[in-house]
């Protein structure tokens, strides 16, 4: 009995025993795993730059690299996907005027921008040449300029009544009649502006949006009333086959051969090389004078360097340069 016994304890002390050494060694496998995640989690927290790479998805999209944005701009450029018109483009440097211009003013830039830091050595001016109606939009939706010169009165009341220029800086600068241009070798065989109305004739004309444009459409009605008639004036129209949204862009057209006639400015006649064009002028009494202005932007953080800007374009020498390329002063219009 006493024998029994004893094989009983020996048997359980061993099954204890045994029970033992495995949860001893399970314990032992189990204590090992938590080690992992703690050298895992430190890892990506070395650098920054491993933080870039491995989450790509939660950095700023594509977008912040715009067409519109330069390396000069760092303001939230993801909010111009919003705008129809280009975001800021230029910006502010000591000595540089940014001049958001009316597009007829192409011809004659080059010769303002060296007659002005001629005026003003140490100056320079860069022009934003453009339809004033996009000028307007742009400055409307942020662009930054230190001058604003417009062919037309209309946008440069809606930007003063925006409280987007300096008190007392706006003025009349120059002033300008429509005029009709036609290739050199004239395949409309145009002699007239009656012959604009002509079956078959090509015409180039700029949208009514845009300062040439509401000439236009000024001059043709005049025409129709003091000369012509109103068939006439709707055959005109009838041949337009584009409407451009920029001066310029009617130019360029007509140089092109693209159409037999087109209405332009008559500086833009008068700043072409040579035996560009022919033209057919349009009576004064008919006519539409346009009148430009000029003036300083409250935005501009260069406001010194862009009043002796609209000083040099009011000045005799810029004056005179004016009117080298075309266009009337103010004064003799």
């Amino acid at each position: 009995m006493k024998q029994l016994l004893n094989t009983r304890q020996t048997i359980i002390i061993g099954i204890v025993c045994g029970l033992l050494l495995l949860t001893a060694f399970f314990a032992g496998c189990t204590s090992s795993t938590p080690a992992q995640p703690a050298t895992t989690v430190a890892t990506p927290v070395a650098t920054p730059a491993a933080i870039v790479t491995s989450a790509p998805e939660t950095t700023a999209p594509a977008p912040q690299e715009t067409p519109h944005a330069t390396s000069t701009t760092t303001t939230a450029p993801a909010a111009v996907a919003t705008n129809s018109t280009p975001a800021p483009v230029y910006t502010y440097s000591e000595g540089n005027v940014v001049a958001f211009t009316a597009a007829s003013l192409k011809g004659a830039s080059p010769a303002l921008a060296a007659g002005f830091e001629q005026m003003y050595p140490g100056h320079h001016v860069v022009f934003n040449l453009d339809g004033t109606q996009a000028l307007k939009t742009q400055v409307q939706n942020g662009a930054y300029a230190d001058v604003f010169i417009s062919a037309s009165n209309s946008y440069t009341t809606e930007l003063t009544k925006g409280g987007y220029f300096v008190d007392g800086t706006v003025k009349p600068l120059t002033s300008n009649y429509v005029i009709v241009i036609l290739p050199a070798t004239n395949p409309g065989k145009i002699a007239s502006l009656r012959d604009l109305a002509n079956p078959g004739v090509k015409i180039a004309m700029e949208d009514k949006t845009v300062p040439a444009g509401t000439a236009t459409i000024a001059c043709l009605a005049n025409l129709a009333k003091s000369t012509y008639s109103q068939d006439w004036n709707s055959s005109v129209f009838k041949n337009v086959v584009t409407y451009e949204t920029s001066e310029p862009g009617v130019a360029t057209k007509v140089s092109l051969g693209e159409v037999d006639a087109g209405f332009v400015y008559e500086s833009t006649f008068t700043a072409a090389p040579k035996d560009t064009y022919l033209a057919i002028t349009i009576p004064k009494k008919d006519n539409y004078l346009q009148t430009y202005t000029i003036g300083v932007m409250k935005q501009s953080t260069g406001q010194g360097a862009a009043s002796d800007f609209e000083n040099f374009m009011l000045s005799a020498s810029g004056q005179q340069i004016l009117t080298d390329y075309g266009f009337r002063p103010i004064s003799t219009s």
